[in-house]
């Protein structure tokens, strides 16, 4: 179902102001709690756990993979579907070329440190700040904190030398506490043989965007030719992390959600820039980060205007990211965005903005945006065999000068046979200045000379070729398009939104006994479009006569796209909401009595546990719309009869 964006920018509670610096935020976690929930009802568990496991490979169980495929498709509905994408689902695997091309290969590392005793690996960045934490925590030097605090900030855009330093100053040890090696560059990509030769190398993708690229050309003709389009991909990427930690945090397979929006160099604004531009977000701008260490609050208008947000199309993403990650359920206070360091900048961004979600591990990226510029369409247009670029038409028609060689086919031909394709290949990418510089030289008879793929010189006499220079009418022209790219870890929104949802509810057996036992009882505040199972079917006892109702009542539910499960189990009615309301059930239907005489049902809503009264004809349907956000739970209870919680008459029991 396609949503008004009006709406969904209208749930966000826009306010306007005048920008403001605040300090961070501070919001209390119970990670042991969580992850307890998590690993008891089977969200996720470690992969191969009979064989001892690996490191940074993980299993998504039934209600994990539920909640995740729930996200999924509340992304695509999100951006796919809102904003007209074109959607792509390319291959894993990745020939060295295009990751050679694209720059990976050289530049797709981070810096490691190895223990000299044991010969474990650490990352040099991760293992400086483990360092710098622990001599903050012991120090009462209030200018060696501050100090320190400047270092941390600065650490991920350090090179190896620096990294060297700051370790050595600082008197690192390894985490067993041995000495540690220099810090030295591990290329993180997963390498692959594609075919039996061994010839043929390749990589497990380190990201998706690569496959978007270098389908540029067919996802623009799919478009009618038009600029600005986007396109975008869920998929899984591959890093081979030195050393995984923090659970789904930091893993070596992992789903990603990524959009290309291709646009003109020249012309950056968005259309519906205006619909968010009021917006007012948490930013942690460069300047912020090597100073007062302070969040700006700032309406999304303002820092495009003021250039803190490089252009309104970079902006607009960032804000749609911001509506989906509160849509998902992730807290506002705890959602701040982080603009890349000068030197940590990926080596294709010109700038870059990370959403980071705090959780009980500290700020978290989950979601990056880079202004690719046009890196990696001319990188693959240079060495591929198509040109990855858009004709764009001037308001009218222009003049303008052209220099282009002509060559005689034949006379080339016979001189260098199989290599005439490569030099003209070579010539039609030539600059004008270089193609004007062949002119003058073959104008007064010299031979020209150059190099292709940097290796085979060709020389050509002016009986192979011309170079001519002449004014035509121009109705457009060929550009290479600029990206702006929003890049989601899925995993990774989807650990820091169940530490934001979860709470302990804390009642007493008696409430009306003075210092009564409490139960305290771990709930999971999960949206329902994103809930792993939207409604439980609670019989109010085991008996036969009220669970013959559920299979038909549970195919109902199916039909209408609401997932559903029942517990048939004799324990309490109060214990079996806690069993739903600990993996984020948001609705409870409870079979009764009263069902098998008037046809009615109790309808349960986890947060507030207020009931009401419902016809069973008319159950599906109201769970449905309160799935799909067509009614509210407040509407549901000014329309139908309130009853008494059922776990709340246990309780007085």
């Amino acid at each position: 179902m396609q949503r008004d964006k009006s709406h969904i920018i209208e749930d966000a509670d826009i306010t306007v102001g005048v920008e403001s610096a605040v300090d961070m935020p501070t919001i209390e976690f119970s990670r042991e709690s969580v992850e307890d929930v998590l690993k008891r009802r089977f969200f996720f568990t470690p992969s191969f756990g009979i064989y001892g496991g690996v490191a940074g490979l993980y299993d998504y169980g039934p209600p994990g993979c539920a909640l995740k495929a729930n996200m999924i498709n509340f992304w695509r509905e999100h951006f796919v579907l809102n904003e007209s994408m074109l959607e792509l689902d390319g291959t894993c695997l990745t020939p060295e070329q295009v990751l050679i091309t694209s720059g990976h290969v050289a530049k797709f590392q981070d810096y490691m440190v190895k223990d000299l005793v044991t010969g474990n690996c650490s990352r040099a960045d991760h293992l400086l700040k483990d360092v710098i934490d622990k001599t903050i925590s012991e120090s009462k030097d209030q200018k060696q904190i501050e100090s320190l605090k400047d270092l941390r900030a600065r650490c991920e855009e350090y090179d190896a030398e620096q990294l060297h330093a700051s370790l050595t100053e600082l008197k690192a040890l390894s985490p067993e506490n041995n000495p540690i090696s220099k810090p030295y560059p591990f290329n993180l990509m997963f390498e692959a043989q594609i075919g039996p030769s061994g010839k043929n190398k390749g990589f497990l993708r380190p990201e998706t965007a690569q496959n978007i690229f270098v389908n540029f050309k067919r996802l623009l003709e799919v478009n009618g030719g038009k600029l600005p389009f986007a396109a975008a991909q869920v998929g899984l990427a591959f890093r081979n992390e030195i050393a995984p930690r923090q659970g789904l945090l930091r893993v070596r397979e992992f789903q990603m959600a990524e959009i290309e929006h291709f646009v003109r160099e020249d012309d950056k604004d968005h259309p519906s820039f205006k619909d968010v531009q009021t917006l007012k977000m948490n930013l942690y701008p460069q300047g912020q980060q090597l100073g007062s260490k302070k969040l700006i609050i700032m309406s999304l208008g303002e820092a495009v205007g003021r250039g803190i947000i490089g252009n309104q199309t970079l902006g607009y993403f960032m804000a749609r990211t911001f509506l989906f990650l509160l849509g998902c359920g992730v807290r506002r206070e705890g959602i701040r965005f982080r603009q890349h360091l000068k030197r940590e900048m990926a080596h294709y961004a010109s700038d870059c903005w990370d959403a980071e979600i705090l959780c009980s591990y500290g700020w978290i990226e989950c979601v990056g945006h880079a202004d690719r510029s046009c890196f990696d369409l001319t990188a693959h247009s240079a060495a591929g065999s198509e040109q990855l670029t858009a004709y764009v038409r001037h308001p009218q028609p222009i003049t303008v000068s052209v220099v282009e060689a002509v060559l005689n086919k034949g006379e080339v031909g016979r001189a260098f046979k199989a290599d005439a394709k490569k030099i003209e290949t070579y010539l039609k990418s030539a600059s004008r200045q270089q193609l004007l510089e062949f002119k003058t030289k073959l104008e007064s008879g010299s031979n020209i000379s150059f190099s292709v793929d940097d290796s085979k010189v060709f020389e050509l006499t002016p009986k192979m070729v011309k170079v001519e220079q002449k004014d035509v009418k121009e109705s457009g022209k060929n550009i290479t398009p600029h990206v702006i790219e929003p890049s989601f870890g899925i995993g990774r929104i989807l650990y820091t939104l169940l530490e934001h949802a979860h709470y302990i509810r804390e009642g007493n057996t008696d409430k009306k006994e003075e210092g009564a036992d409490k139960i305290a009882r771990n709930v999971l505040r999960l949206p329902a479009r994103i809930a792993p199972t939207k409604v439980s079917i609670l019989p109010l006892l085991s008996d036969d006569a009220l669970e013959v109702l559920i299979p038909g009542l549970q195919k109902d539910l199916a039909r209408s796209g609401v997932s559903s499960k029942s517990d048939v189990s004799g324990v309490a009615i109060g214990r079996r909401y806690a069993r739903t309301d600990e993996i984020g059930v948001p609705f409870g239907i409870t079979i009764d009595y009263d069902t098998l005489k008037d046809n009615t049902v109790t309808l349960r809503e986890r947060d507030s546990m207020d009931q009401v009264r419902i016809p069973l004809s008319e159950i599906v349907g109201v769970v449905s719309d309160l799935c799909e956000g067509r009614v509210t739970w407040e509407q549901v209870l000014s329309k139908y009869p309130r009853q008494e919680a059922k776990e709340k008459e246990e309780e007085k029991k």
